[in-house]
């Protein structure tokens, strides 16, 4: 697809870049030996060159990941807080991402947490609010008081029990049985 649209860039949400460094040496391994019989053809580049070129990854709370980065395209890596999913840091984003950075540069923070966001998905952030008052601190004062603590609604998301898992798909809990 990427020979086909060569501008294609797609975003992996949610799926860590921990991963990734082994992901890319093993993809061009298989590619060199199996390249001759798959048909398989990235040109003059491996399957990794073509990954980093055209993916972008997207990480939560990934210190291993980061501690290699040397090994990705910094320009592809964002990270995500995923509120308001079950996944996500928030309220404690900013502190939690923070302790992935130990030895990262100033401008590769600004890069991984939102500047490359903002330039893959073509947002201006700061047309409508000055970049000084979108600080961490900045937002959180003007919340302050604002309750953000978690709290439980009270509702299921899904069946309670065996029996109402009976009602939904009788087969498939008999078969289980």
């Amino acid at each position: 697809m990427f020979k086909k649209f060569p501008e294609l860039t797609v975003a992996l949400s949610e799926g860590g870049i921990g991963w990734i460094p082994y992901f890319l040496e093993r993809l061009d391994y298989v590619y060199q030996h199996h390249k001759a019989w798959t048909g398989i053809d990235f040109g003059d580049k491996l399957p990794s060159e073509v990954f980093l070129e055209h993916v972008v990854t997207c990480f939560i709370d990934d210190a291993f990941g980061i501690e290699n980065r040397d090994k990705l395209n910094l320009d592809m890596v964002a990270w995500e807080c995923d509120y308001p999913h079950s996944d996500s840091t928030w309220p404690d984003s900013p502190e939690t991402v923070v302790r992935c950075f130990d030895g990262v540069s100033a401008s590769d923070i600004e890069r991984i947490t939102h500047g490359n966001a903002l330039r893959l998905f073509s947002f201006d952030a700061f047309a409508h609010r000055p970049r000084p008052q979108c600080t961490v601190g900045a937002l959180r004062a003007e919340v302050a008081g604002h309750d953000v603590s978690l709290v439980s609604t009270g509702k299921k998301s899904g069946p309670a029990s065996l029996a109402d898992l009976h009602r939904l798909n009788p087969d498939r809990v008999e078969a289980r049985r």
